[in-house]
């Protein structure tokens, strides 16, 4: 007879008990319901309305409480994101979490130099290679913006990059839908097609409403192509409390959800069952300083409040992780990197990006991309968890060696200490003296080591030369058509 025994032990983290979730989203259904949002696209708007949403003025919309709970209803429990081979990648449900990179870092340290200078599309190739070498980032960003090519050319250029250097799935910016239409016409060549692309997505659009309360044209523009085309987005604000949102946690989340919530409607209304992947992410206001805090443990709350409540909505989830204010590659990014990576993975969070984030989301350096794969990967051991069975207690084993013994010569011990014990790849174990006499090197020395180094001898999986010729010639189109483009924000 089965008793119900699960062997598997792993640690979790909610924040949140059921009271608490419901507290906040009544209070964002009030909000929503009475207030409102304001939205800056006049189809959108008569959307709304033909739904059941009051309309004041022009642009303001309230959303009764049964439309945003049937809007969550629609939206999709799991997404499954394949990689460029078409083979499945990730699965986004449930407490199933998944690491990978941001987007658009302005300046980068120079691995040769160690100089921190504006980015270049060389960026998004180094960081798109490394990635795709490390085991435990599991999808690819452009990470820098690249500043050595046309501006409406930016995100294109990025996106061609990442494919001809990764075969992971990407996660990727626009800036607006006309190179969001030539990005996904890109994906579509590398799938054989539009329709294989709908049927496994290997790519994931990112596009944000204003906070507070506000959906801009071209955010809703290229949430509706999303819809439209099958492109599994990530529609989450932003915002920073005490600027863009209420100084109080409670407050700002509640806001953030709002926002979100009325994405998940737009979306849903657009195309009922479009995959979308929801929730908030909440930095702060440093009060001394001005600056935008990543790396607060108010962004913690936040987020582990987020997961709480879109785990409660059976939506998949945002989340970031990864990210320091330090602007250089020290202890308080080990710090910052280690808790916020931590915690994710503890709360269930779905897809965390913007690992290896320096400068308040302004600076990448390579070898933070090393460093966190490797804290990732110590992260995904402590969440994995044990097993408790007959097996892994091992009570045969304990009784042949005795007391006394040793257990380094034993079966059990051979056949189970890899998988038992996390296996280092960078972190230091070693003994004073050998330390020393393998160079005294701190870790971040080793990780930009290691980045030279893959970035010497890693080989991605190419483009066939069919497909890369068909990528240059779409590039070279939008270069002529997107010209005197202005992209509307």
């Amino acid at each position: 007879m089965d008793s119900g025994f699960n062997s598997q032990c792993g640690p979790a983290y909610r924040l949140l008990t059921r009271d608490q979730i419901n507290t906040i989203h009544y209070a964002t259904l009030e909000l929503l319901e009475t207030v409102g949002v304001r939205i800056d696209h006049p189809d959108a708007v008569e959307m709304m309305r033909s739904a059941g949403c009051r309309v004041k003025g022009d642009d303001l919309i309230q959303i009764p409480n049964w439309l945003v709970e049937e809007c969550i209803r629609s939206a999709p429990s799991r997404i499954t994101i394949y990689n460029r081979f078409g083979r499945e990648a990730m699965h986004l449900e449930g407490r199933k979490t998944h690491f990978g990179m941001g987007t658009d870092l302005i300046k980068t340290y120079d691995l040769v130099t160690g100089k921190l200078r504006q980015s270049k599309l060389e960026d998004v190739a180094n960081a798109a290679k490394i990635a795709d070498y490390c085991e435990d980032i599991d999808f690819i960003a452009s990470y820098a913006l690249p500043h050595d090519t046309p501006v409406n050319l930016m995100y294109i250029d990025s996106f061609k990059t990442e494919l001809e250097n990764s075969v992971k799935p990407l996660f990727f910016t626009a800036a607006g839908p006309e190179d969001l239409a030539v990005i996904h016409e890109m994906a579509g060549t590398v799938t054989g097609g539009t329709d294989n692309l709908r049927q496994r997505p290997f790519l994931i659009h990112y596009a944000e409403p204003l906070s507070p309360l506000m959906h801009s044209s071209g955010a809703i523009k290229k949430l509706f192509f999303c819809a439209d085309n099958g492109i599994p987005v990530t529609y989450t604000p932003g915002m920073m409390s005490g600027a863009s949102a209420p100084v109080t946690l409670a407050g700002a989340i509640t806001v953030g959800n709002a926002e979100a919530l009325s994405g998940v409607v737009l979306h849903q209304l657009r195309s009922k069952g479009a995959p979308i992947i929801s929730g908030f992410g909440m930095s702060t206001m440093d009060m001394k300083t001005s600056a935008c805090i990543y790396g607060c443990p108010e962004y913690r709350l936040a987020l582990s409040a987020c997961a709480d409540l879109y785990h409660y909505y059976r939506i998949p989830m945002w989340g970031t992780a990864g990210a320091s204010d330090s602007q250089c590659l020290d202890q308080q990014a080990g710090m910052e990197w280690a808790m916020s990576l931590l915690t994710d993975g503890l709360t269930g969070a779905n897809l965390v990006h913007d690992i290896g984030y320096l400068g308040q989301g302004l600076i990448g350096h390579p070898a933070a991309l090393v460093i966190c794969d490797e804290i990732i990967s110590y992260v995904k051991r402590v969440v994995r968890g044990f097993d408790i069975d007959p097996e892994h207690i091992a009570m045969d084993t304990i009784r042949r060696v005795g007391p006394k013994g040793q257990f380094l010569s034993t079966a059990h011990t051979l056949k189970f200490f890899r998988q038992e014990h996390w296996q280092a790849k960078l972190t230091n174990r070693y003994l004073i003296d050998s330390w020393i006499d393998k160079g005294s090197k701190s870790w971040g020395q080793l990780a930009t080591q290691k980045a030279i180094e893959i970035l010497s001898n890693h080989r991605p999986e190419p483009l066939s030369d069919e497909v890369q010729d068909s990528l240059s010639a779409i590039r070279a189109k939008a270069e002529r058509d997107l010209a005197e483009k202005h992209f509307e924000a």
